[in-house]
């Protein structure tokens, strides 16, 4: 098979980074394009050799890995892998948006099953949109929401309110910034506190006053403002032509 995607690996380790060229060799798929030791040494790679993959060691000197992917922001990064020795950065780690997590040293089958899970999305990047993780604290634990299973999204004081089938989740973020972080994936303003991803809308209905309601398929009913009424409703049609 001919080479169809780039990799580019980051570890200060030079065993580690040997390790992980032992490990991608049985996939002819991908090739070696790099490789940095340092997080400024990654984001000039990431610069020149515009890699499909990254695998990213989360601690390296001077800049680490998060550090790496707030400079350059993850929407221009490529798809990340995390590379540690520890377990208690995955939590960070999916909310940098990265797309797995790896704990050395790494075993040949979990390896096997992150190379799959890169290389469905690598071949469904044309087709699919992006899909932002969320990660949210609740009693039990830290829970990871990804954007398409999200319905709508309301204000709630200084935390915003994720709702999801009949369950709702709090994150501390403001509107503004969660609006910005969730656009690509499909959410558009409602109203000024309220979020609908236009998927998980059923129908549009006009209300006894003459004004616009959208009803999500979870059977939430959001009401629509008069100044964003035109634009949500070119949004809707445009996922419906």
């Amino acid at each position: 098979m001919a080479v169809e995607w780039t990799v580019l690996i980051a570890d200060d380790e030079p065993a580690a980074r040997r390790g992980v060229r032992q490990l991608l060799a049985p996939y002819s798929a991908f090739t070696v394009c790099g490789e940095a030791r340092n997080g400024a040494e990654t984001l000039t790679a990431i610069d020149r050799s515009q890699p499909d993959l990254l695998f990213l060691d989360v601690q390296m000197p001077g800049i680490d890995g998060f550090e790496v992917i707030r400079r350059r922001t993850p929407e221009r990064m490529p798809i990340v892998i995390f590379l540690t020795a520890y377990d208690q950065f995955a939590v960070k780690a999916f909310e940098a948006q990265a797309l797995d997590y790896l704990v050395k040293p790494v075993t040949e089958a979990r390896f096997a099953a992150a190379i799959k899970r890169v290389t469905k999305q690598l071949r469904s990047a044309k087709h699919a949109p992006p899909d932002q993780a969320i990660v949210v604290t609740t009693s039990k634990g830290a829970t990871v929401l990804h954007a398409r299973d999200i319905d709508w999204i309301e204000s709630s004081d200084n935390y915003a309110r994720l709702w999801t089938g009949g369950r709702s989740y709090l994150l501390r973020q403001s509107m503004r910034d969660l609006e910005q972080r969730v656009a690509a994936d499909g959410f558009i303003r409602a109203h000024r506190r309220a979020l609908v991803r236009i998927a998980a809308v059923k129908e549009l209905a006009t209300t006894t006053n003459g004004g616009l309601v959208a009803r999500l398929q979870n059977g939430a009913t959001i009401p629509v403002s008069r100044r964003l009424r035109a634009a949500f409703t070119a949004a809707i049609r445009g996922q419906t032509a």
